[in-house]
């Protein structure tokens, strides 16, 4: 058994006299991947801010060795071996990759910034992990998502870091990115690092963990060896239902044709023929850059096609911009709800009606009698509806972007990337919503990386390649068909 570099012990945390985490035992071991698992709201976050030194917890203890600590700022945490890299990555886009690793910890010689030194030091981090494809004089502001994280890696070794917490890294990465991170943990267990791994998918936690700790309601369920879990036993410590209901079923047979494409095309997707009907939801994959969001961009007016026809309830239309598209029965939910789907500092209220107030006029545009029915059929979960949304769970934020389209009543609904970064109880509501806007006669047509829930969620899968079509495939399809066709390798076996 690998040593034991941090143990937290009966950990427990309130807020306001709300109990958040509940005597939450945890250890970390040298060399080892430890995920931690549980619905939004379990305590996870919190759990983490406790190792980080950003809360101190009410009452248990954190175990360095054989030694009690106390962390009373993230720098002690810091000083004592422990990194966390969060979500939403905390670099500064116009500084170096040097200047980043070391902000605040400057190397200084003769009373000035020693620049070289802190690239020279930049410079071995990277090539100790492998990355030699990163020059420590680059400005962040233009490298990939999965470069910045190596940074921010880079940043936590330059500390002495023997304890890494990763907090869902790969929620903003591409597929082919995700396998440079695989890559990367891997190197970290193998020069010994304890790495704490947070993360709602799946596939990631069996494929990354040797063991995994569950949280529910702030308080620790399980932890178990991976391998010694299957999906659907993971699913049921975590919300206390198998994963066979997690996908609903279709109610009812597609009916006309909501929109269809023709020879369609612009400057990123050519020739594209398909159709999606009333009550359907077709799924659209493909790796990342192969047109799949190209395509909705197109349909949704932000970047036009230029060739082709598109037809909407049978009828040619040309769609120009975001405008026209609402006016023909057209929502798109976007793949980045924070940055493009809400206004985080404005109310439940505001952003559920966003859409209705930007895209109607008159009375329709200014009516909110509806406000309290809509909420309740999205069943977000906040204080009130004006309680600010940057407050609630990414859960209940993705609810609302998908009720600020109800507002509108949509014909047809693109969604990009529907379920990213949030825990799988709301991913099981965001498919019943999806599910039952198609019982309601609304066309969907649903981009994902995430090939179970492509699966288990479409009734017809379209695969891009290379900004074409490469094939259709029917529902229940297996994984490997679906990449196969994505890849390439697979070119011509359409349903």
């Amino acid at each position: 058994m690998s040593e034991v570099l941090v143990r937290l012990e009966g950990i427990a945390k309130s807020f306001l006299g709300v109990p958040v985490l509940r005597g939450v035992d945890l250890d970390l071991r040298a060399g080892e991947v430890h995920a931690l698992m549980g619905e939004n709201g379990a305590g996870k976050s919190t759990l983490l801010k406790v190792l980080a030194g950003v809360h101190r917890p009410d009452s248990g203890r954190i175990l360095m060795g054989d030694n009690e600590v106390t962390f009373s700022t993230p720098r002690d945490a810091q000083a004592a071996g422990i990194a966390i890299i969060h979500q939403e990555l905390n670099l500064l886009p116009h500084r170096t990759v040097a200047q980043n690793v070391f902000l605040g910890r400057e190397p200084v010689k003769r009373g000035r910034v020693d620049r070289r030194a802190m690239e020279a030091e930049t410079r071995r981090l990277l090539e100790w992990l492998g990355e030699e494809g990163i020059e420590p004089a680059a400005e962040v502001a233009g490298l990939s998502v999965a470069q910045r994280q190596v940074v921010e890696i880079v940043k936590a070794l330059s500390t002495d870091a023997a304890v890494l917490a990763m907090d869902e890294p790969t929620a903003a990465l591409a597929e082919q990115e995700v396998e440079l991170l695989y890559d990367l943990v891997a190197r970290l267990r193998e020069r010994g690092m304890a790495i704490l791994y947070v993360s709602h998918r799946m596939r990631e936690v069996f494929d990354l963990s040797q063991r995994v700790t569950v949280l529910k309601d702030g308080a620790f369920v399980a932890c178990s060896p991976t391998g010694e879990l299957t999906s659907d036993q993971l699913v049921r410590q975590m919300v206390g239902r198998p994963l066979a209901t997690l996908y609903p079923k279709r109610a009812a047979e597609p009916g006309h044709v909501r929109i269809a494409l023709c020879g369609a095309g612009n400057g990123r997707v050519r020739d594209l023929t398909f159709e999606v009907r009333a009550g359907e939801i077709v799924g659209l994959a493909g790796l990342q850059g192969s047109g799949r969001s190209a395509i909705a961009r197109a349909i949704w007016g932000l970047e036009p096609f230029t060739s082709g026809v598109l037809e909407v309830d049978g009828k040619p239309t040309r769609i120009s911009n975001p405008r026209s598209a609402v006016r023909n029965g057209i929502g798109f939910v976007t793949e980045d709800r924070k940055g493009d789907g809400l206004a985080l500092r404005q109310s439940v209220r505001d952003n559920a009606l966003l859409v209705r107030r930007a895209a109607l006029r008159g009375a329709a545009a200014r009516r909110t009698s509806d406000l309290t029915e809509l909420l309740s059929s999205v069943a977000v979960a906040a204080r009130g509806p004006h309680q600010e949304v940057r407050y609630l769970s990414g859960g209940n934020q993705q609810k609302i972007v998908l009720g600020k389209w109800l507002a509108v009543r949509p014909h047809i609904l693109i969604v990009d990337e529907p379920t990213r970064g949030i825990d799988v109880g709301a991913k099981q509501a965001v498919y019943q919503l999806l599910r039952d806007l198609a019982g309601d006669g609304v066309a969907v047509l649903m981009i994902s990386s995430e090939l179970p829930e492509l699966i288990g969620m479409s009734d017809r899968i379209l695969v891009m390649h290379e900004g074409a079509l490469a094939g259709e495939l029917p529902a229940g399809a297996s994984e490997e068909a679906v990449m196969g066709l994505a890849t390439g390798h697979g070119i011509g076996e359409v349903a």
